[in-house]
């Protein structure tokens, strides 16, 4: 990563956040400290941030999940852990199918905190950054030609895309190998249908898959990933 890391923390509780934040602050990490969900969505409009730490329980009507899957939508390289009270194993399920990379429950150990936080951002920054756009990827058995918005089949073929088509299959070359939640994929799609939910993405994959997979029933390009949506894999040269 260049430049210092943006770390916010986002904890209504002031004696917590003042705990958390001092203790990182410790170990050279300032975050950003917000009391609830709109600062923190003010703050990340403006500037993005490498990683937030987010309390489920934040005693207002948008939850914790609810703005990790906000954050999520708008960013899929942002660093996300969830904090809370609760140790429910289905809420550490809603947790990560909300978007998060990691989930603490409290009470914890500081230190604990502090390597969760170290090893996620070193894998953000172990991560390629992104690769310049090309004019065409390859997606399965195709090519897809990123200015013309079009499909070329093995035949030779042109496939005119719908919008939505097109823009489904443009965030997955440009998020190749990377699980996306069809909560992110409904939000950060350009073209969202009207009364669109998580059967629409499933029906434009299948439409997606006719066209670029060798056996859409045994897909190789874009997979499925149980409990939380898809992923594309780009082919092997």
């Amino acid at each position: 990563m260049s430049g210092p890391l943006r770390i916010a923390l986002v904890e209504d509780d002031p004696t917590q956040r003042h705990i958390v934040a001092e203790y990182l602050a410790r170990h050279g990490l300032r975050p950003a400290c917000f009391a609830g969900g709109a600062e923190f969505k003010r703050a990340l409009l403006a500037a993005p941030f490498d990683l937030v730490l987010l309390d489920v329980n934040l005693g207002e009507a948008e939850d914790g999940f609810a703005l990790a899957r906000w954050a999520r939508a708008r960013s899929a390289r942002l660093g996300i852990i969830m904090l809370t009270a609760a140790g429910e194993t289905v809420d550490r399920v809603v947790g990560l199918e909300s978007g998060a990379d990691d989930y603490v429950t409290k009470p914890f150990e500081p230190r604990e905190l502090l390597a969760r936080v170290k090893a996620l951002l070193r894998r953000s920054a172990a991560a390629a950054p992104p690769p310049p756009l090309q004019a065409q990827y390859r997606v399965g058995t195709a090519r897809l030609d990123m200015e013309r918005r079009v499909l070329i089949l093995a035949d030779g073929r042109e496939d005119a895309l719908s919008a939505s088509e097109f823009d489904l299959l443009r965030l997955f070359v440009l998020h190749p190998n990377r699980p996306l939640t069809r909560e992110w994929l409904l939000e950060a799609a350009a073209h969202r249908e009207a009364g669109a939910f998580d059967r629409a993405i499933d029906n434009r994959v299948m439409r997606l898959r006719r066209k670029i997979e060798r056996d859409p029933a045994k897909p190789e390009a874009i997979r499925s990933v149980r409990g939380v949506g898809y992923l594309f894999v780009p082919p092997a040269d």
